[in-house]
Formats: structure tokens, sequence, C-alpha cells
């Protein structure tokens, strides 16, 4: 889903709140409840939800660590690589078949 869709406008309440559309909700299995990790970036703000999945990831990179002798920081640099290395592939995937 994310890439796939349209970009959605949302507007900042006098609070500093914002509605995230329904589908992103659901995408990302958003519940009433659910805490979010929020952080600057060179880009922006970052939302990032704390979901069940989330949770799982960490745990198994927590684990990856453990078994391996490194640090937590270290491993999830590593995954977080990883992950950067392959959306990087998709993207230069996609952009050569839109050049065709």
């Amino acid at each position: 889903m994310p890439g796939k869709r349209a970009k959605q406008t949302v507007c900042f309440t006098t609070k500093g709140q914002i509605v995230i559309p329904a589908a992103l909700r659901k995408y990302f299995q958003i519940e009433n409840g659910s805490e979010a990790i929020v952080e600057e970036t060179a880009d922006g703000i970052l939302l990032r939800p704390v979901t069940a999945w989330s949770i799982k990831r960490a745990r198994g990179v927590a684990k990856k660590a453990t078994a391996t002798g490194s640090d937590f920081a270290t491993e999830w640099a590593k995954q977080k690589a990883e992950e950067r290395d392959l959306e990087d592939a998709k993207n230069a995937r996609l952009s050569s078949r839109r050049s065709r």
C-alpha cells in the first residue's frame, strides 16, 4: 500500500492533532489507543505506529543481537540498512520500467 496510493492531505487542529486516513489505519493495524513514536527527521516529522507487528520485529532484532553477541542498536541499524537497500532496489526497478 505505501507508495501505491496518492498522497493525502491532513489538517492539524489547534492541539496539533491529525486524523490518519482510515485506509492507512487499517493497513498499519492502528486501533483505538495505539501508540506511535514521533521522530524528527531531515524530511520532517515521522510517525511510527507501535503495533503488534513492530513489537514482534523489535523482539526478533533483539533476539538476533543476543545470539550474535552484539548490541541492539547495532542490529537495529543493520536491519534498517537492509530495508533501505531493498527499498532503493525496488525504486530503481520501478524507475527503470517508467523510463522505457
